[in-house]
C-alpha cells in the first residue's frame, strides 16, 4: 500500500490539463452510469459550524477504483493558524478492497475542486464568445489560490485581469511576475464582482452578501455555495449543477433558490449534460451562467488515481506492509 503525504503529493507537482481531463473522464463516467457513489453523510456535534463528511465512490472506466475521501471542515481554524479542512483518501482495489493507497493531505481534494471548475470554463468557452477573461475571484484562502493557479495555466493567454478580494485582505507575494501586472487587489466584493465576466466564489462566509443580479453573460462559479441571496439569482434560467441531490441541502444556495423560488430539478442541468450533450447552447448567449458544485466523490477518486499513479512513475511515497 503506498502511502504520500502532503510533501509527496506537492513533488509529483500540478498538471492542470491533466487533472482537468481527469475531471472530464469521471463526468464520461457518471454520464455513461459506470460510478457508484452514495449521497455522503455529514457528521457534526457540539459546535454545528463543523462537520466531517464521508464520500465514499467508485469510478469505472480506466480509473476502476473504489474509495473514500474523509474531510473535515472547521472553519474557526483559522483563527488559531490551523487550516480550515483537512482531508484523507484511502483507495481499494477493485476486485478484492484491498486497500492499495493512502494520500494523507487536504492537496487533492483542493485540486479536484479547482478542476472541476477548469473543465466547467473551457467548455464555457468553447460555446460562447469570450475573448477575453475579467477574472475575479472573492475568497483568498487555499481554494481562491488554487483556482487562481489552474485559471492562469489553462486559459492565462485570454485572462486580461485579475480581481481579488478577502474580508482578512490577500497576499500576491507568491503570484508569478507574469501574472502580477495583470492582478490587483479590489476593496470590497462588489468591486470585484461588477468587474467580472467569470467570478468564483471560494469563501467561507456564513452570511449571503452577494444581492446584485450577475451582467449578461457572466459565469458564476459558485465554489462555497454560500455567497448568493435568492433575489440575486431568481431571474437566472441556466443553472448548472454537478448533483442534484447532493446540492439541494445542507443550506446551499441552490436550496435556498428550490425553498424561496421554487427551483427544482427539472429547472437545471447537470455536468454531465454540459460535457457530454454539449446543452449550453440551449441557452441564449447572454444569458448569466451558474454552476453549483457539492463536489462529488467521483471526482477524488479519478484525481486520487492520478497522483498515484504519478508519484509510482516517479518513485514517490511510503510502501506500507
Amino acid at each position: 500500500m503506498l502511502y504520500l503525504n502532503d510533501q509527496d503529493l506537492r513533488a509529483v507537482g500540478l498538471n492542470w490539463a491533466a487533472l482537468a481531463e481527469s475531471a472530464e473522464a469521471a463526468v464520461h463516467l457518471i454520464h455513461s452510469g459506470d460510478y457508484v457513489q452514495p449521497v455522503k453523510p455529514y457528521l457534526r456535534y457540539k459546535n454545528p459550524r463543523n462537520r466531517i463528511i464521508a464520500m465514499p465512490a467508485y469510478a469505472g472506466g480506466n480509473v476502476n477504483t473504489a474509495g473514500i475521501k474523509w474531510i473535515s471542515s472547521f472553519p474557526d481554524n483559522i483563527r488559531s493558524g490551523l487550516p480550515r479542512a483537512h482531508s484523507i483518501i484511502v483507495l481499494n482495489d477493485q476486485g478484492t478492497g484491498q486497500p492499495t493507497a493512502i494520500l494523507n493531505s487536504p492537496l487533492p481534494s483542493i485540486v479536484r475542486t479547482a478542476s472541476v471548475s477548469g473543465l466547467m470554463i473551457r467548455h464555457v468557452l468553447q460555446s460562447r464568445s469570450m475573448e477575453r477573461i475579467q477574472l475575479g475571484i472573492i475568497g483568498w484562502g487555499p481554494i481562491g489560490q488554487y483556482h487562481c493557479q489552474m485559471a492562469m495555466a489553462l486559459f492565462g493567454d485570454r485572462i486580461e485581469r485579475i480581481r481579488i478580494y478577502d474580508i482578512r485582505g490577500a497576499d500576491l507575494s507568491g503570484i508569478p511576475s507574469l501574472y502580477m501586472e495583470r492582478m490587483e487587489v479590489a476593496e470590497t466584493w462588489a468591486d470585484v464582482y461588477l468587474h467580472s465576466n467569470i467570478l468564483i466564489t471560494c469563501t467561507v462566509s456564513d452570511q449571503r452578501y452577494i444581492d446584485i443580479p450577475p451582467a449578461k453573460g457572466m459565469l458564476l462559479l459558485n465554489v462555497s455555495l454560500r455567497d448568493y441571496k435568492p433575489e440575486a439569482l431568481a431571474s437566472l434560467k441556466a443553472i448548472i449543477v454537478d448533483d442534484w441531490e447532493e446540492v439541494c441541502r445542507e443550506n446551499t444556495d441552490i436550496e435556498q433558490l428550490h425553498l424561496e423560488q421554487g427551483l427544482t430539478r427539472s429547472g437545471t442541468q447537470t455536468l454531465a449534460d454540459v460535457v457530454c450533450r454539449r446543452s449550453l447552447s440551449t441557452f441564449a448567449a447572454d444569458d448569466p451562467i451558474l454552476f453549483c458544485p457539492m463536489g462529488m466523490a467521483v471526482f477524488d477518486i479519478a484525481v486520487a488515481v492520478h497522483y498515484v499513479k504519478k508519484a509510482r512513475e516517479m518513485g514517490i511515497g511510503t510502501e506500507l506492509a
